[in-house]
């Protein structure tokens, strides 16, 4: 094992790559060697932040790096995910090329004397903390960090590639420490924007008074619902005025809309008959069979065969205890399970522990940072000689720290304590779970990571419990060929026929079709709302002009023909789409005019109540605090009105238009409820922490929205 392996397996962020320091991610080399080899000087540009480019092929590259990380712990990476990544890594070159550009204005910088702190002094960095720190004294290792560190550096200087231990120094240097630099640059930006907050005690005492009074008020409340919609009809003109004079919240992105309808390729009952029969003509050679995992693999099971035992808590499969119930060699099925068919056959029982503790010797033969290692037989002879030493009575901590390659355990005398859920090669695991407590043994394990051997012995297992051997046959509840061609034919006659947006619409009556809606959708968005995910339709919708209908697009289990119905482009909204929104306000508006009127020079509450029809009500207990009106609803003006103090000992207060009527409100009583519990300086720390927080989480957005950001990256994708 290298010298960083304490790193390793302390720290999962140093074995993927520091996959969780994601903060600017795949940029961290040129926070070393500048940034114009990265972002710079390319027409194939993604993207640029206030002229900061991002080239297309760096970015690819990124992507397939973090691609290949996920793969490497066993995930399949798809269009989902892909789409998950690149936003990522789009979002960590914004953020890290607006805070570079801060960080200089600023001067914020990091010494060498600060860095070796976050190494190696009295506050180290998070990831050097958690890397050194003792896990049963929870005490961080200054010392061991400054070993290993000196180690790393002196092969990293010297430049010498051949040596154990190079690549890991080489990462150390150029990714891992370059990351501590960006973060802490970050943490104390934050911290020189955040603590410039002062939240004074007199504001706090303000608020406990104001949030202490309480009003009762008489109102009458003359709903907009008594005032039709046809007498106050809202023009293009008048959206339009109101938009332009309220831009900022009637913004918008980039963005397409689509009319489609769907056929279904979806599995058919024939279908699925059709599955669950082979499953029952497989059943006779599934129960009289030997080979169950050559069994499985031959009939292409789309559940692999465990050839583990499963404590009886863990299993999570439907009929999970008929299927436990069964004597050994007996079937269960077909039963359905997700989309799948399956027959289960329990192989076989036994009671095993859900935890162990042991400990181990490993000498390897190959692993895949080294390559070969030594011969088998070497290995074999060392480990063998291993065991007799220690049935002759010799250390074995000596031994661990001798000859052991897990430096995962060197330091802690070769003990590991295992739950029956860890992911152990199977001969290691079989050891230590399936044979007594005192067992000593030899074993020959290989794994993606080496090959090797390890002497074990068995010290401890507890919280025993039965398990159990089971094979699942599984098939997929597919779409015959011939489901899926008579769908894709109903399709391509209706694309066929549906040239026009015209034609689209007409067919989709004549045929009884239910026509769908699917807007906002943006020019990187891999998913249509509704349909799922198809990047080549989003490609489609943003390659075609408004009225152009699609030929048939594969997306889940449909056929989709769409027609481009809306093309909104950056900026302010047009009046057809901001009518939604701003309509029912300029409606309100019209209709609050017309119910003033018709209020008129009445000066109090019964006057108001004979001119509009409406009752007076009443509202007790109005807290300052809150904006509601029992059994009315939010109504933040009258609430206000209802302290204001000049409207004391006045009958009627002046119309208010309100989100859901006109109000002429009354002031009963102004009273205020004592608080004993108020510590105002404990509220003030309270306050001012909730405002530094804030801060803290929108400063980069804020600095976003000054920022010249240029996203061109549909274009390749």
């Amino acid at each position: 094992m290298s010298i960083i392996q304490q790193i390793r397996e302390k720290a999962a962020w140093l074995v993927f790559g520091l996959i969780a320091l994601s903060l600017v991610g795949f940029l961290l080399m040129d926070a070393f060697v500048g940034r114009s080899r990265l972002f710079g000087g390319s027409s194939t540009t993604v993207g640029s932040v206030d002229g900061d480019k991002l080239d297309y092929i760096a970015y690819r590259k990124q992507i397939e790096q973090r691609e290949d990380q996920i793969k490497a712990q066993g995930y399949q990476v798809n269009d989902m995910m892909q789409q998950n990544i690149r936003e990522e890594i789009w979002k960590n070159f914004v953020e890290e090329s607006i805070l570079d550009g801060i960080y200089k204005k600023l001067g914020i910088q990091i010494s060498d004397k600060e860095l070796n702190d976050m190494l190696v002094g009295s506050n180290p960095a998070t990831y050097i903390r958690r890397s050194f720190t003792d896990p049963k004294t929870k005490m961080f290792n200054a010392d061991q960090a400054a070993s290993v560190i000196a180690q790393l550096r002196a092969l990293y200087k010297g430049n010498r590639k051949n040596e154990r231990g190079y690549d890991e120094a080489k990462q150390f240097f150029e990714e891992a420490i370059p990351q501590i630099v960006k973060e802490r640059e970050k943490e104390k930006y934050l911290s020189l924007i955040s603590k410039s907050v002062y939240f004074p005690k007199w504001m706090i005492e303000k608020q406990n008074t104001d949030n202490s009074q309480i009003a009762s008020i008489s109102y009458v409340n003359t709903p907009y619902s008594t005032i039709p919609d046809s007498v106050a009809k809202v023009s293009d003109d008048e959206i339009a005025s109101y938009v332009n004079a309220h831009k900022e919240q009637y913004t918008q992105e980039e963005s397409r809309g689509i009319a489609y309808v769907s056929f279904s390729a979806a599995p058919t009952s024939g279908d699925s008959a059709a599955v669950w029969q082979q499953l029952i003509n497989l059943k006779p050679e599934f129960a009289s069979t030997n080979d169950v995992e050559q069994f499985i693999s031959r009939n292409m099971s789309e559940v692999g065969y465990y050839d583990s035992y499963v404590l009886k808590s863990k299993i999570q499969v439907p009929h999970k205890d008929s299927i436990i119930a069964l004597p050994k060699g007996a079937l269960y099925g077909p039963y359905l399970d997700a989309g799948n068919y399956v027959i289960a056959k329990k192989v076989d029982e036994k009671t095993v522990p859900d935890s162990i503790k042991c400990r181990h010797i490993l000498i390897k033969v190959a692993d895949k940072e080294k390559g070969q290692i030594r011969d088998d037989s070497t290995a074999k002879k060392l480990i063998d000689s291993i065991a007799n030493a220690i049935k002759g009575g010799a250390d074995f901590n000596q031994l661990v720290l001798q000859y052991s390659e897990d430096e995962g355990s060197r330091n802690n005398k070769g003990e590991y304590n295992f739950s029956s859920t860890n992911s152990l090669v199977k001969p290691f695991y079989e050891t230590v779970f399936y044979n007594p407590v005192g067992t000593k043994k030899v074993v020959k394990a290989e794994s993606n990571d080496y090959i090797g051997y390890h002497y074990i012995e068995v010290l401890s297992q507890k919280n025993f419990e039965p398990a159990y051997k089971v094979a699942y046959l599984a098939r997929k509840i597919e779409a015959s060929a011939e489901t899926d061609q008579n769908a894709s034919g109903l399709a391509n006659q209706f694309a066929g026929e549906s040239r026009t947006q015209k034609a689209f619409d007409d067919n989709v009556d004549k045929q009884h079709l239910q026509k769908l809606f699917a807007a906002e959708i943006q020019p990187g968005d891999y998913s249509v709302q509704g349909l799922g995910t198809s990047r080549d339709f989003v490609r489609w919708i943003y390659g075609a002009d408004l009225g152009d209908v699609s030929q048939p697009y594969t997306v889940g289990d449909k056929y989709v023909v769409a027609v481009v119905t809306e093309i909104n482009k950056k900026g302010t909204m047009p009046v057809a789409k901001a009518r939604a929104m701003v309509e029912p306000i300029l409606r309100n508006q019209k209709k609050a005019d017309q119910i003033t009127k018709k209020i008129g020079s009445a000066n109090n509450l019964q006057a108001v109540s004979s001119a509009t029809g409406q009752p007076i009500q009443k509202a007790d207990s109005i807290s300052f605090t809150s904006p509601y009106i029992p059994n009315v609803g939010q109504e933040a003006k009258v609430v206000g009105a209802a302290f204001d103090r000049q409207l004391q000992g006045i009958p009627a207060s002046p119309p208010i238009p309100g989100n859901g009527g006109v109000f002429v409100i009354k002031q009963e009583s102004l009273s205020a409820k004592a608080n004993y519990n108020a510590d105002i300086d404990q509220a003030r720390i309270t306050q001012q922490r909730m405002q530094e927080s804030i801060i803290e989480r929108q400063a980069i957005e804020e600095l976003k929205k000054v920022a010249s950001i240029k996203d061109n990256r549909a274009k390749f994708f």
